[in-house]
C-alpha cells in the first residue's frame, strides 16, 4: 500500500488531504493508497475568523473545523511530529500519551504552518499573549473582560489605568483586525454592562516597527485604516518598537512608558521550529525550500522565478513553513505567508501528488494577485480587490463574504452565518470563560481534603 503522509492540518494540510481523499477515493477503499494526516490538534483553526471569535461576533467553536468531520477518507493521527528522516522515509510522532512511534511513508507533504515570531524583548514571554490559536483568542477575550471587573472594583487609580490599557505589537492583518474588533466590542460592553466605567478611559496602542500598517491592502488603504483607527481613539505608533514589558511595564523605543495588563503580540510569524529536526535543507530563515511545482528542493536557487530547482523525490511543501517562488509581478520573490496562498497552493500540490501517482505531468503554482480584504470592527473594513479600493461597510461585507466562501463545510458556513445574523440583531456574546483555565483544579482541591480552590487573578503573570 502506498502511504501519503501530510504533516499539519492547517490551510494547506486540510485542503491537500481533502482533495487527495476525493481523487484517490476508489484506491483508498481498495487499500491501495492511504492518506494519513498528522497534527497535534483534532481540528483546523480558520485563523481569519479569530478576531471575530475573540470579540464575540462569532462562537469560538465555529472558527474551528473538526478534522474527522471533513477528512472521512483519511487516517488521522493526533500527536506532535518530532522528527522527519526523509533518507529513511520515516516520521517520528509523539502522541499525547504513550511512547513515540515511527511511521513510514512513500510521499510526504510538509505543511506544519508557522508560529508567532518572538523577539528578545525582556518580559515578553511572561506578559504577552500571541494570536494564532482559538485557545489564545478565548483566553484574550476572558482576560480583557476580567480587566473590566478589576477596573470597576478597585479604588487604586494606577491599577484602574493599567487594567484599561491595551497594547498590540504588530500592525499587520492579525494585529489590526484583532485590535479593531476588540475595541469595537469593548466600547459596546462597557456602555451596556459597566456603568462604573467610561469607554473614554480605555487606552489602545498599536505599535508597528515600520512606517505603515496593513501593507497587504496597499499604502493607500493602509493609510486609511490608520486614520480610521486614530479617529476611534487608537494611538497608532509607527516606526517604533517595544523595548521591554517586564512586570507589565511597557517601555517603547520612542521614550514613552506605562503599566499595562494586556499585551497582544502579532509581530510576524516564523516557520515551525520542528523543521530543524528534519534532514531537509532549510533556507536562511528556517523555511523548507520548494520549487514552483511545490516539490522540496535540495538547495536554494539563484533566480526563484525562473528555476524549478532540483527536487527531492517524494517530498512536497507549501504554506507558511515553505518558501515557494512567486511568479507573479509581486515585488517579493517568494510567496508571502497568507491564507490566500495556502489555499491555492494546496490545490496545486494535491493535483501534483495525484499526477505523480498516475504518472502524468506536474503543474507549476502560478497565481494572479487579486487583492486583500480586512475587517476593522463591526460594519467597517478596507479592501483592495482587482484594483478596486473599497472602504467602510461594503469592504466589511466583502471581508465576511470572502471568508464565508472559504470556510470548509456547508454546515460550518451555516453556523457562522447564523452567528452573524444573531449578532447583528442583538449584541455580541462577551461572556467571561476564565474557568476554562482552571480546568479540574477546583475539584482537585476539594477532593484532596484541602481548602476550596480560589481562582487567582493572573493579570499579566
Amino acid at each position: 500500500m502506498k502511504r501519503i503522509v501530510v504533516i499539519g492540518a492547517g490551510h494547506v494540510g486540510l485542503y491537500v488531504a481533502e482533495r487527495l481523499g476525493k481523487k484517490l477515493k476508489s484506491e483508498i477503499k481498495k487499500g491501495q493508497v492511504e492518506v494519513m494526516v498528522i497534527d497535534r490538534n483534532q481540528h483546523m483553526t480558520y485563523q481569519p475568523l479569530l478576531p471575530e471569535a475573540a470579540a464575540g461576533s462569532l462562537s469560538p467553536r465555529h472558527a474551528i473545523i473538526p478534522l474527522r468531520s471533513v477528512l472521512k477518507s483519511c487516517t488521522l493521527v493526533t500527536g506532535e511530529v518530532t522528527r522527519i528522516q526523509h533518507s529513511d522515509k520515516t516520521v517520528t510522532v509523539q502522541p499525547a500519551t504513550g511512547p513515540a512511534r515511527e511511521i513510514e511513508y512513500d510521499d510526504i507533504v510538509v505543511a506544519p504552518g508557522s508560529v508567532s515570531r518572538p523577539l528578545p524583548v525582556p518580559g515578553l514571554a511572561e506578559n504577552a499573549i500571541g494570536f494564532k490559536s482559538i485557545g489564545e483568542a478565548i483566553w484574550l477575550r476572558s482576560h480583557i473582560l476580567s480587566r473590566f471587573d478589576v477596573a470597576a472594583s478597585t479604588e487604586d487609580p494606577e491599577v484602574r489605568k493599567a487594567a484599561l490599557r491595551f497594547v498590540t505589537i504588530g500592525g499587520g492583518f492579525a494585529g489590526c483586525e484583532a485590535m479593531a474588533e476588540m475595541q469595537d466590542a469593548c466600547n459596546a460592553i462597557i456602555k451596556k454592562r459597566y456603568p462604573e466605567l467610561d469607554p473614554d478611559e480605555m487606552e489602545w496602542y498599536l505599535i508597528e516597527a515600520t512606517g505603515r500598517i496593513m501593507p497587504e491592502v496597499g499604502p493607500e488603504m493602509g493609510a486609511y485604516a490608520a486614520r480610521q483607527l486614530t479617529k476611534r481613539g487608537v494611538d497608532v505608533r509607527l516606526e517604533t518598537v517595544m523595548k521591554s514589558c517586564e512586570n507589565g511595564h511597557v517601555v517603547l523605543a520612542d521614550g514613552d512608558e506605562f503599566d499595562c495588563d494586556t499585551i497582544i503580540w502579532t509581530a510576524g510569524v516564523m516557520p515551525t521550529p520542528m523543521l530543524k529536526d528534519t534532514d531537509f535543507p532549510l533556507g536562511p530563515k528556517g523555511h523548507i525550500m520548494g520549487n514552483t511545482r511545490l516539490q522540496v528542493i535540495e538547495e536554494d536557487v539563484e533566480d526563484p522565478k525562473n528555476d524549478f530547482g532540483r527536487p527531492i523525490e517524494g517530498a512536497w511543501a507549501a504554506g507558511d513553513s515553505a518558501q515557494i517562488p512567486d511568479t507573479s509581478d509581486f515585488p517579493i520573490p517568494y510567496c508571502t505567508p497568507s491564507a490566500q496562498h495556502a489555499v491555492r497552493q494546496a490545490q496545486v500540490l494535491a493535483d501534483n501528488v495525484y499526477a505523480k501517482y498516475i504518472n502524468t505531468e506536474l503543474k507549476a503554482y502560478e497565481h494572479k494577485y487579486i487583492g486583500s480584504v480586512a475587517g476593522l470592527g463591526l460594519y467597517k473594513g478596507v479592501a483592495h480587490v482587482y484594483g478596486m479600493k473599497v472602504r467602510g461597510f461594503m469592504a466589511w461585507l466583502m471581508h465576511r463574504g470572502y471568508h464565508l466562501m472559504k470556510v470548509p463545510g456547508t454546515s460550518r458556513k451555516a453556523r457562522i452565518l447564523v452567528d452573524w445574523i444573531v449578532t447583528s440583531l442583538s449584541s455580541r456574546e462577551m461572556a467571561q470563560l476564565s474557568e476554562i483555565e482552571e480546568g479540574r483544579r477546583p475539584f482537585e482541591a476539594i477532593a484532596s481534603g484541602g481548602k476550596p480552590y480560589r481562582p487567582v487573578d493572573h493579570g499579566t503573570d
